[in-house]
Formats: structure tokens, C-alpha cells, sequence
């Protein structure tokens, strides 16, 4: 075997562990914790991705690292600050469009599989560009279309972002059709907010919403924050219903962050969230 070999399979082994090792984050019950580690977890999964680009593993772990540590640890840093400093505030949601960009990128890279044409034909015919995309890619479909509408979401003043919303929206839509019940009614919970985006009559939309809120909560056994907590902003609050903005967050709290071991993480930084919203919960109603 020669050196480059040898170089070569250590570093994919490497490449496979690190891949790999999302679910013990996910396992996690301290937040701050996963805070400090998951900077350099990122950083060395950027590493091996310079040294194997084809990994999609690597690709994977990138897209989903960087799209929840800039959820969990900086738009939400954004949102608790602004009321106390502004302008930091917007330096935040600025670092958090720059890295759901970045998760993005490494989505897109893993979609394409070396494909060079995959990003001109996507942006020409989204629907029938995904179309060829099997249940494999599933994972993939949905990282890629959480990080870009997060991207879009913090980047409203740029024409060119909002032009782009029918791609990640019809990546999510194809990964909605192969697999409904990935992640535990992941699909469901993030098309809670996806639907109100959509342009539609607002009741029908709402409508939607909802339905997706009770099939992600049938999904997830009830056991997951996320569907809560997205059916009281996504919903509740444009629709100004306070009593059910505060019943949706009460029922996200009280439920067990160990239910699902592996979304104890998740559910600590839902839950966060779900305190934090119901201490403002006055800066979102009109009495």
C-alpha cells in the first residue's frame, strides 16, 4: 500500500467517526457543553473535508452541525440581546445567515455527488432536478432546505436570496414525499413554519400548519418540543392568539427532555427557547 493509500484510509476512518458522531451531542443534557465542543468538532470536520470532498458523511455532519449551532447558539444569542443591544443583535443574525450558508454549501456539495451540472439544473428545474433523488438523500434534503430557508429567513433585504425560496422549499417538499417520518416528525415540525411562508390564504395556510403540528406530535409520541414551540410562533402569534401561544409553550416545557434520548439536546434548547418566549410573551400580543 502506498503512502497516499495509507493517507487516504486514515483519513477516511477518521472521516467516518467524526460523521459519525452526532448522536452523542444529540444524547446530551448540557447544552453550554455541546456550545464549547461543537466549534472544533466543526472545524475538524472542515478539515477532512478539504482532504476528502466526496465524503457525505463528512458533507452531512457539516450541513446539520452548522445549521443547529447557529439555531441553538447564535440566532437565539440574537434574539435574547436584542431588546438590551441592537446592533449586537444584528452582528448575531449576520454570523448566523453567514453560517447557515456555509451548512448550505456543504449540503448542495453532498446532493450533487460530483455531479458539476447538479447546481445549474437545480436552479433551472428544481422539481425535476430532486426528482431523481432517492430515500437515501433524504437527510441530505433536509438539512440543505432547513440551513437555505434559514439563510433566506435572516436575509430578507437580499433580492437574490428571496428569488432563490422554490429551491430549498422543493427540496423539503421531495423529502416530505420519500420519508414523512424522518427524524421522529422532523419534516413536519419544520413545514409548521414552512407553510405559513408559502404564499396562500392565511386561514388555509394555518390550516396546514396545524395539520402538520398534530402529525409531527403523532410521530414523535408527543416527546418532542420542536412541533410546540413552532406551532406558537409560526401560528399563534401572527394570528394573535395568546391563549394558545401560552399553552403550546407550557405543554413544550413540561414535557420530558429524556423522553427521546437521542433529541435530549434538542429538547433542552426547545425548551430554552419555549421559557424565554413566555417571559415576552407581552412584546408579541396586542392587548
Amino acid at each position: 500500500m502506498s503512502a497516499c493509500s495509507i493517507r487516504h484510509y486514515a483519513v477516511d476512518q477518521t472521516a467516518d467517526i467524526l460523521s459519525g458522531q452526532g448522536g452523542v451531542f444529540a444524547s446530551d443534557d448540557d447544552p453550554e457543553l455541546i456550545r464549547d465542543a461543537a466549534p472544533l468538532s466543526l472545524k475538524l470536520i472542515e478539515g477532512l473535508i478539504a482532504e476528502r470532498a466526496e465524503h457525505r458523511g463528512l458533507l452531512l455532519a457539516a450541513a446539520k452541525g452548522f445549521t443547529q449551532y447557529s439555531y441553538a447558539f447564535v440566532q437565539q444569542d440574537a434574539d435574547e440581546l436584542e431588546n438590551k443591544d441592537v446592533n449586537a443583535a444584528y452582528r448575531l443574525r449576520e454570523r448566523a445567515a453567514r453560517l447557515y450558508r456555509r451548512a448550505r454549501d456543504y449540503g448542495l456539495q453532498g446532493l450533487a455527488a460530483g455531479d458539476k451540472e447538479f447546481a445549474a439544473a437545480l436552479r433551472a428545474d428544481p422539481k425535476k432536478t430532486l426528482a431523481s433523488l432517492g430515500h437515501d438523500e433524504v437527510p441530505l434534503l433536509y438539512w440543505t432546505g432547513a440551513a437555505w430557508l434559514s439563510w433566506i429567513a435572516l436575509s430578507k433585504d437580499s433580492s437574490d436570496a428571496l428569488a432563490d425560496m422554490p429551491i430549498p422549499m422543493a427540496m423539503l417538499d421531495r423529502a416530505l414525499s420519500l420519508d414523512e417520518g424522518y427524524s421522529a416528525g422532523a419534516l413536519h415540525s419544520l413545514f409548521i413554519t414552512v407553510e405559513m411562508s408559502r404564499r396562500s390564504n392565511t386561514e388555509q395556510a394555518a390550516a396546514r400548519s396545524r395539520a402538520h403540528f398534530e402529525r409531527a406530535v403523532q410521530l414523535s409520541g408527543g416527546n418532542l418540543a420542536e412541533p410546540y414551540v413552532a406551532l406558537a410562533e409560526a401560528v399563534a402569534i401572527p394570528r394573535q392568539d395568546r391563549k394558545a401561544f401560552e399553552n403550546l409553550l407550557r405543554s413544550a416545557i413540561n414535557l420530558s427532555p429524556d423522553a427521546v434520548p437521542d433529541a435530549r439536546l434538542e429538547n433542552h434548547v426547545m425548551q430554552k427557547r419555549a421559557r424565554w418566549l413566555l417571559e415576552h410573551t407581552d412584546q408579541y400580543f396586542i392587548e
